[in-house]
């Protein structure tokens, strides 16, 4: 852990763009004509939802040199974010991404990342390598290790980490961002993470394995120190390195859009790892951020200050 005062407690790294969400949920894409503007990508997200709970947070991400990129900024800073590694890329617009809302679990997504996201024309020599190294938690992406030169950047990145602090690796499966099989640049990312989180289908991505125990311990075998594996509505279950386990359930909320859930769970999973809470701990407040913003429209505007996870946690207890 650093001893660097003005170090960050969370730098997240990877994708970012617009989200356009449908105002009226249960409305096709084609039939919508009114739209709401979010700031988006997974950690980028993760890095609001951290920010949201008291944590200083900064992303590592690029954007178009465009409105669209200017008004991320504008957000970013608005949400408490440190926006000083968002830099634009000329000639590549930012990304925007659509949802369709069908409640309570069918969220379709369409990315419009062409001819490529700026995002991942990250370059390893322009990431600033000792603030990386010093922040409390680095979090990185499946979604960056898809393409060159972003590949080469997060794992530039990693290795500066050293498995200092917690480094935390998202797997963040999107198959329509990969043109290459992922496994090989999974395992060269796992075996420099101390924590991995995933779903069960993205556990199978990264180890083969999609039982949530065995997947827990393939991505221990792998070289984390703790795997957090997602399995909907059963809850979650995380397995430490030191034998512990926790399975929590999940906190019963009527849906709304469950895109953002995951964000959430990624940032207030941080802010426990930040405060040494035990992995039960961790994973219970975890589920009720998630919660809150399921039960919410939007993602990023929708992460939970720490008075309304505590409501939750009361109500469930």
């Amino acid at each position: 852990m650093t001893g660097d005062p003005l170090a960050f407690d969370l730098i997240t790294m990877g994708r970012i763009g617009v989200d356009l969400y449908p105002l009226t949920t249960g409305v096709p894409l084609a039939e919508a004509d009114t739209f709401g503007k979010f700031l988006g990508g997974s950690p980028t997200n993760v890095a609001v939802a951290a920010a949201r709970l008291g944590r200083r947070a900064a992303v590592i991400t690029r954007v178009g040199a465009d409105p669209f990129g200017a008004y991320l900024r504008s957000e970013l800073r608005r949400f408490g974010v440190d926006d000083r590694w968002v830099a634009e890329v000329a000639g590549l617009p930012t990304p925007l991404t659509f949802c369709e809302v069908f409640p309570p679990d069918r969220f379709p997504l369409y990315f419009y990342r062409l001819p490529k996201a700026p995002d991942l024309e990250i370059a390893a020599g322009e990431v600033d390598l000792e603030a990386v190294r010093e922040a409390r938690v680095f979090w990185m992406t499946g979604t960056g290790l898809s393409e060159e030169p972003s590949r080469s950047a997060t794992l530039a990145a990693l290795d500066a980490r050293a498995k200092a602090g917690t480094t935390v690796f998202d797997l963040d499966w999107r198959p329509m961002l990969w043109r290459e099989e992922p496994g090989p640049h999974y395992e060269r990312a796992l075996a420099r993470a101390t924590v991995a989180v995933g779903n069960t289908e993205e556990c199978a991505i990264a180890t083969g394995e999609s039982e949530p125990y065995a997947a827990a311990r393939a991505l221990l075998a792998a070289g984390v120190e703790l795997a957090v594996v997602k399995r909907g509505p059963e809850g979650v279950l995380a397995v430490h390195r030191d034998g512990t386990v926790a399975e929590v359930p999940p906190v019963a909320v009527d849906v709304v859009n469950g895109l953002g859930a995951g964000d959430a769970f990624g940032g207030a999973l941080c802010h426990g790892l930040l405060a040494g809470w035990d992995p039960a701990t961790a994973m219970r407040y975890a589920n009720a951020a998630g919660a809150i913003v399921a039960s919410r429209l939007a993602c990023s505007s929708a992460m939970p200050y720490p008075h309304e996870v505590e409501e939750v946690l009361a109500s469930c207890r």
